[in-house]
């Protein structure tokens, strides 16, 4: 699973010419993937979800009953310190909003949980795909299915709207 998912974002980013857009792909079929093989088979992954009161994530995780897993906010694979985005206006507003939330550039995933840090795994080297042109290793493999699993594991009830 993470052989094919390494291997679609070196594809797509061999060229240089894709956008963070471009990886969304990738990163839904792990997602779904994952859910199926982990037995949360009726979890859906909804990619550049409509705006929510926090902003826009770039993906929404249901379990498949109406309940909300949580989020995924996505940046450029060329983005290597996302320790910087934590302080960005964006994130600050996710965090305080989303209870459960990844921040990825594709290949390091960090989750927070009511707004704190609770893991974070690089699960391989972005410079091994731009600047040596080759499929990068994949690194720590199981502390990666491990964050997964605690961020499937989470569910928010669904907010219902009195207005039409």
């Amino acid at each position: 699973m993470l052989d094919r998912y390494i291997k679609k974002v070196f594809e797509t980013g061999k060229h240089g010419d894709a956008r963070e857009e471009s990886y969304y792909a990738a990163l839904n079929s792990l997602l779904e993937t994952y859910a199926k093989e982990s037995g949360h088979s009726r979890v859906q992954v909804t990619s550049q979800p409509k705006k929510t009161e926090a902003g826009n994530p770039d993906f929404r995780v249901w379990d498949g009953k109406q309940h909300i897993v949580g989020y995924v906010e996505a940046k450029s694979p060329t983005q290597e310190n996302l320790e910087i985005i934590e302080t960005s206006d964006q994130l600050k507003r996710y965090l305080q909003t989303f209870p459960n939330l990844i921040l990825t550039n594709f290949f390091q995933f960090r989750l927070y949980r009511n707004g704190q840090l609770i893991d974070a795994v690089q699960i391989a080297r972005p410079f091994t795909v731009y600047k040596l042109k080759s499929i990068p290793q994949i690194e720590k493999e199981q502390e990666f299915l491990a964050l997964l699993e605690q961020y499937f594991a989470f569910s928010l009830p669904k907010t219902y709207s009195a207005n039409p």
